[in-house]
């Protein structure tokens, strides 16, 4: 395995910028990942990664050696694709045992058969192994994806979002079983998501790209209780940040269009205007609050519920555990976690507070 690190990554593709200045490094067994929506430049960043695309600018190190030069197979990078690039007329243990039989490797057969089953047992796929990958399920094939991935033991795994086709609950136990697999190999794994989710759950770090660029790199706690922009704070949390416009004046907050004020932090250096983020479990009912609102909707999930509260124009989103007794139309009084807000200059950068 490797520690492997891009440095200052400019890739162009004529009119559109796909990857501007990006840089981060993973260290030797890490889990990381790259996080953005569609069109971030997450595949380019994975494509540049494995030798499919040169960049323009910058530097890729394997173990702090330039790798730039390097034809794909010389990199030594297993790519697991969101889409399954397998075989269709070749049994699971055809398409698994593919990779050793490269002509490069000269692997003999009795230790290519030892690897496979040892990766089918792995990936419990070993009733599958005389079966045509034709016949199989999406959730069968994208584990034999993977198990083809990791039967050679590559430098670097490149995961381009590989559970993105399948359904909630196979992805759910796929993503365990990739966390389970990482931790016991000890692999370096560059995993590529727009789920924030799968990011928070299975990154050691994460970084957050959006238009070519980094935005944040950190550990998914980082990422969460202290978003860089707006934009990343947006990104993460279900459901979403409340953010809205506020002002100070005379030593307290207030929320723009509502009845919500409170006191300023000591020592803050906030500007006359800016946008406030409250996430929705820092939104709290209580009977007591001291602000009050009304419900104008309540979307219940069985182990927790959002409520919509109107105060004044402003609506936000309150997440409680378990069901709630409020119904809509109901004048509710509420609470604000004071030390867990978020603020943000007005284009979007954070301030320390």
């Amino acid at each position: 395995m490797s520690d492997v690190a891009l440095q200052n990554i400019t890739k162009d593709f004529k009119a559109v910028t796909a990857l501007k200045d990006v840089s981060f490094s993973i260290n030797d067994g890490e889990f990381f990942v790259l996080l953005g929506p569609t069109g971030a430049g997450k595949t380019t960043t994975l494509r540049v990664i494995a030798g499919l695309t040169r960049q323009d600018e910058g530097s890729v190190l394997f173990d702090g050696e330039p790798i730039d030069n390097l034809t794909p197979a010389d990199r030594d990078v297993a790519f697991v694709f969101q889409q399954y690039s397998l075989y269709p007329t070749m049994t699971v243990f055809d398409n698994l045992a593919f990779p050793l039989r490269s002509p490069m490797r000269k692997t003999p057969e009795a230790e290519i058969r030892t690897q496979v089953e040892e990766v089918a047992e792995v990936l419990r796929i070993t009733h599958l192994l005389e079966r045509k990958t034709a016949h199989l399920s999406g959730g069968e094939m994208q584990r034999v994806t993977i198990g083809r991935a990791i039967v050679r033991d590559p430098r670097l795994f490149l995961m381009d979002e590989p559970l993105s086709n399948l359904d909630a609950k196979l992805r759910e136990s796929l993503r365990v079983e990739l966390q389970h697999l990482q931790k016991t190999q000890g692999a370096t794994t560059l995993f590529v998501t727009h789920d924030q989710i799968e990011a928070l759950t299975m990154g050691e770090r994460i970084a957050v790209l959006n238009q070519g660029r980094i935005l944040q790199i950190g550990t998914p706690e980082d990422i969460y209780d202290r978003p860089a922009t707006t934009f990343v704070a947006q990104l993460v949390g279900t459901p979403r940040v409340n953010l809205v416009k506020a002002n100070r004046a005379d030593g307290t907050l207030y929320v723009a269009d509502s009845a919500i004020h409170l006191p300023i932090p000591e020592d803050s250096d906030l500007p006359p205007s800016f946008t406030l983020g409250v996430r929705p479990e820092d939104m709290k009912p209580d009977k007591e609050g001291d602000f009050p609102g009304q419900i104008t909707l309540i979307e219940p999930l069985g182990v927790e519920t959002i409520l919509h509260i109107k105060s004044g124009e402003q609506t936000l989103l309150s997440l409680i555990p378990g069901l709630t007794d409020l119904r809509m139309g109901d004048e509710v009084r509420f609470n604000i976690v004071r030390e867990r807000l978020h603020y943000f200059q007005e284009d979007g950068t954070r301030i320390s507070v």
